[in-house]
């Protein structure tokens, strides 16, 4: 096994150790193999992008349980095989850079896919599939992920419960 590998297992198990997102958070960005790796985020995804050096992530990023990062398909490699495609090989792998910027929250068990950015100041709803890009301060959730509602109605929202809470 190659000495890159073994260094993302040993961050894997360290990360699995560690049970607080703003440590996992740490963590990632001293391990520096993110794109861009900003401050005061929190991390909580229990699976490691594959190409964390196509992710950039800004500040203020709160990323909840679950949540794949998808920098790439492997469809190439069906088609490459595909006898009937002889002719028109070889495909390519594609791929494409993955971009969050500062103040968004990524609901759990989403799915972000290549070539996407996301806010600033915008969130995705739990569940939600992120196949192009998001406007900022919107609120996008769905299978492909579209836009629901605005940051502004959320903060509004939840000032409005934090002060009933009281």
């Amino acid at each position: 096994m190659s000495k890159k590998r073994w260094k993302k297992l040993f961050l894997i198990l360290r990360l699995s150790l560690s049970g607080h997102g703003v440590k996992k958070a740490e963590m990632l960005k001293k391990h520096g193999d993110f794109k861009r790796f900003g401050e005061h985020n929190f991390w909580y995804p229990r699976i490691i992008p594959a190409d964390m050096d196509m992710i950039s992530i800004h500040n203020n990023v709160k990323i909840a349980t679950d949540v794949y990062f998808c920098t790439h398909d492997v469809i190439h490699n069906m088609l490459n095989d595909d006898p009937a495609l002889q002719e028109k090989k070889p495909f390519k792998r594609y791929s494409g850079e993955i971009e969050i910027f500062d103040n968004v929250f990524i609901g759990a068990k989403s799915t972000i896919m290549y070539g996407v950015k996301i806010g600033p100041n915008a969130i995705v709803a739990a569940n939600s599939v992120v196949t192009k890009d998001v406007p900022e301060g919107a609120v996008v959730g769905g299978n492909p992920a579209k836009v629901i509602s605005s940051y502004d109605k959320v903060v509004q929202k939840r000032a409005e419960y934090s002060r009933a809470v009281e």
